[in-house]
């Protein structure tokens, strides 16, 4: 595609294609001054659409039948595609004339494929896209048929059923979903912390002494709300309050301490209130609960690997630190080991001290059970696992677990190896089995499937060879 200018010579054979909502335009080159010479003068050479119609004339006008077939072409424009539609159009208007012809085009992809398969001289260069600007500006009056009224609507409805298609076609969208849940699970969490901690510090007005024997927050708002008065604690209570704690020694100290508080009295309104912002820390727990078994869920559905080597969590946390799994999956290993981490590792790079080690990968129990001498070591290379997974995820048909459990155990070996200096196995080997179990996998799962087809082959026939029974006549 070239991109020096030919617009300042002879106006023959020489055109212009602009694609609208509507169609595609094919205008023309008229005799007059030269295009570049008109431009340097002023940007304000073609407002006034008698000066631009005296220089380029609307060639052809092709409209697109129905709106997915707009769509369809402005996508491929976009790619720099040439539609079949585009090229008949072409072909038409250049029919036994594509080597005497050029083509001024607003896109050097576009502009190539229609040289490599039409045979015609394309060019792309600053005169071509400011006049197009200027042509799309005075559409209206080169297209009598359609008003300005009409070119906006029809834009309107394109750019409406563009984007109704690519958030149908958007690989990301379960990732949405899994983005969206971490970030309310990381919510929930300290929501559930900040209402524990006001209840403990509500209700520790009244039995200060509960707060040090009862440590979980679930534990102690239901401690609240069986218990209410403490000075209605008996032996009795025994049963229930062990039921709570689940250890019959702790609730015999929570009665004991219970008959030797030094809490203040409260009134039948404090205990309305204190019960019911326990309810509802309560609640919160349960809908935080709820909303965990959701996030597995996915993950097992969007990356089933990633959560098998990382656990649900810290996998959707790096999905959402990356803003969806193909971003995550084009990360190379090193980013994926400090990610989380921006914030020190440019603090690091701005004063020249040592960079962060890990980022969110540092929550994985890998990395917690290591010594600290392995820790770095053991986060490279649970960072390398992780990237492979995540490209096995995006990349692969049909994920499942398997591979995941494979690599999990292949970082609990290298933990070993490191502690004792035994050589482990090789990557290679440690893949073809990973993808021997994978091919396992898929055969029981067809397998399996066929069975329950199988099974209710034989039902629907035996159903059908079963004698009806005639009715008998009423005598």
């Amino acid at each position: 595609v070239s991109t020096q200018s030919t617009w300042g010579m002879a106006p023959k054979n020489i055109f212009v294609l602009v694609e609208i909502a509507s169609g595609y335009c094919l205008f023309k080159r008229k005799e007059g001054p030269e295009l570049e010479q008109l431009m340097s003068e002023t940007q304000e050479a073609f407002k006034e659409f008698g000066r631009l119609s005296a220089m380029v004339k609307l060639a052809s006008f092709l409209p697109f039948t129905t709106a997915d077939m707009a769509i369809q072409n402005i996508e491929a424009i976009d790619k720099g595609e040439v539609t079949e539609f585009l090229r008949d159009f072409l072909s038409q208007q250049f029919s036994g004339n594509e080597g005497k012809v050029k083509l001024g085009v607003g896109d050097v992809t576009l502009g190539q494929n229609i040289q490599k398969e039409l045979g015609v001289t394309c060019e792309f260069n600053d005169s071509i896209h400011e006049l197009t600007r200027w042509l799309r500006f005075h559409l209206a009056h080169y297209l009598p048929d359609h008003t300005e009224a009409d070119l906006v609507q029809a834009q309107l409805g394109l750019s409406h059923g563009h984007s109704r298609r690519l958030l149908r076609m958007n690989v990301n969208r379960s990732d949405n979903m899994i983005i969206q849940a971490i970030s309310l699970l990381d919510q929930i969490d300290k929501d559930i912390n900040t209402f524990a901690m006001r209840v403990q510090e509500w209700y520790g007005w009244h039995f200060p002494e509960m707060k040090r024997l009862v440590k979980d927050n679930s534990q102690y708002c239901r401690l609240v709300l069986v218990i209410r008065s403490k000075s209605t604690l008996t032996e009795e209570s025994l049963e229930e309050i062990s039921g709570v704690v689940g250890n019959d020694d702790l609730a015999r100290e929570i009665i004991s301490m219970a008959s030797i508080s030094m809490g203040m009295d409260f009134v039948e309104a404090d205990f309305v209130n204190i019960e019911s912002f326990a309810q509802r820390v309560l609640r919160l727990s349960a809908y935080r609960s709820q909303l965990y078994g959701y996030l597995v869920d996915k993950m097992n559905a969007v990356a089933p690997n990633l959560a098998a080597l990382m656990g649900e969590q810290i996998a959707g946390r790096l999905i959402c630190q990356a803003g969806s799994l193909v971003n995550l999956a084009k990360y190379p290993a090193s980013t994926v080991q400090i990610l989380g981490a921006e914030k020190a590792l440019f603090r690091a790079l701005k004063e020249k001290s040592n960079t962060p080690k890990y980022g969110l990968i540092f929550h994985c129990s890998y990395i917690g059970r290591a010594a600290k001498e392995h820790k770095g070591k053991i986060a490279r290379y649970v960072a390398n696992k992780a990237s492979l997974c995540s490209r096995i995820d995006f990349f692969m048909e049909k994920p499942n677990r398997v591979i995941g459990d494979v690599m999990s155990q292949q970082v609990e070996n290298r933990m070993l190896s490191v502690v004792s200096g035994d050589i482990p196995p090789t990557n290679v080997e440690i893949m073809e089995g990973a993808m021997n179990a994978y091919r396992k996998s898929l055969k029981r799962q067809k397998r399996t499937k066929a069975d329950v087809e199988e099974a209710v082959e034989e039902a629907v026939e035996e159903v059908a060879e079963k004698p009806k029974k005639k009715k008998k006549k009423s005598a």
